[in-house]
């Protein structure tokens, strides 16, 4: 049980936490949302997706505050449709990483998502992405990923694993990038030192809110660094490994509404 503390910051992961596989939130979870807001709590999206992949979700979230996407690079106004603050990825960074991770594993398939609010994903021959539903633009050769600024990179493996890339990824790019796991098929570069906890961090600050009034869902590697951020942090059921050695306490999965049942106990006064 989390301790007797009024929690005044909620910050949840989209993929594989709020969202059910459909990529849709369940009326008892949106229930959820609406008692932390009568009790004067916030609502903070903290997602690997960058801004225009998330826009959707906030409106039908009937999100209005801030947002932390694009893995912490990017802190987005809803209300204001704009974006309060972002980090790029240096292209030729990428490229020198990219590089050095090919020297040790053979052929990788890269995509990056654009920054801005409008950007696109783009995805070189062979990427596959592992969300079907979102959009992104096929270009024809590697160089064509560089045109314009970006967030980060998605690179995908033939053969190894997730955990696999990873682990080798970050062995090879050392301080050029930091690596993150978001989901299956989702081994991301981002920019050095950025995280989930940065941008929620950056977020929190604006809302005057501390780190231990702070309960952070989540299911992958890449909400590590958020819950040694706040002041509690609950896995999803079917979570990584990873992120279940660092938990505070583990829910039910996103297909049970694994975030209701802990905002519904930890907000039992805010009922309709």
């Amino acid at each position: 049980m989390a301790p007797s503390l009024a929690y005044a910051l909620i910050a949840t992961d989209l993929d594989g936490s709020l969202l059910r596989g459909d990529d849709t939130v369940s009326d008892r979870s949106l229930a959820a949302l609406a008692r932390v807001a009568r009790a004067g709590a916030r609502h903070l999206v903290v997602t690997g997706r960058p801004v225009p992949r998330v826009r959707p979700l906030l409106t039908d979230l009937g999100c209005t505050g801030l947002a932390v996407c694009g893995q912490g690079a990017q802190l987005y106004d809803a209300a204001a449709g704009r974006l309060l603050w972002s980090e790029r990825l240096d292209r030729e960074l990428a490229e020198t990483a990219l590089g050095k991770i090919e020297a040790e594993v053979g052929q990788v398939y890269a995509a990056v998502d654009q920054d801005g609010v409008d950007g696109l994903t783009l995805i070189e021959p062979g990427y596959l992405m592992p969300h079907p539903t979102l959009p992104a633009v096929r270009v024809d050769r590697r160089a064509d990923l560089w045109g314009a600024p970006i967030s980060k990179v998605l690179l995908r493996h033939a053969e190894l694993s997730d955990d696999e890339l990873a682990a080798v990824a970050r062995s090879a790019v050392g301080s050029l990038a930091t690596v993150t796991m978001s989901g299956p098929g989702t081994v991301e570069l981002q920019p050095s030192g950025v995280t989930k906890a940065t941008g929620l961090a950056l977020a929190a600050e604006r809302l005057g809110i501390g780190a231990e009034r702070a309960v952070a869902f989540g299911d992958m590697p890449n909400d590590i660094p958020m819950f040694e951020w706040a002041g509690w942090g609950v896995a999803m059921a079917d979570a990584h490994p990873e992120l279940k050695a660092v938990a505070d306490e583990i829910t039910l999965s996103n297909e049970d509404d694994g975030i209701a049942v802990v905002l519904e106990r930890l907000f039992p006064g805010a009922g309709q």
